[in-house]
């Protein structure tokens, strides 16, 4: 590998973008990601073949939504990439404390508490 390409590589093997819902792009702005895009509908398709095809990022998260808004052939593309590698996140819960502090208890620890 010639000098170029690998220095070309590890200067875009850090970078992050962070493309979807406005929920998780906030979460990751606010944890000092910048190159953080809110999309929805037709945008979301468009955003995602423009950071893929950039070379400029090692990892693109996107939410669970912008998955459903990329065409088949695509998608098949970014599920298979490695660089960029392209993880899509699960929708949060509607409201997190639907679930009861006992079940959370016995989902994170693995132990029962018992509620009076």
């Amino acid at each position: 590998m010639s000098e170029k390409m690998y220095k070309q590589k590890t200067e875009t093997s850090g970078r992050i973008a962070v493309v979807g819902d406005r929920e998780l792009v906030i979460g990751y702005r606010l944890n000092g990601i910048d190159d953080t895009f809110i999309v929805s509908g037709d945008d979301a398709n468009k955003k995602m073949q423009e950071l893929y095809s950039s070379n400029e990022f090692g990892l693109i998260i996107a939410s669970e939504s912008v998955r459903g808004k990329l065409p088949a052939n695509f998608l098949s593309q970014v599920e298979s990439s490695i660089e960029p590698l392209v993880l899509f996140m699960p929708a949060q819960k509607e409201s997190m404390h639907e679930e009861s502090l006992s079940a959370l208890a016995k989902r994170v620890l693995g132990i029962s508490i018992k509620m009076d």
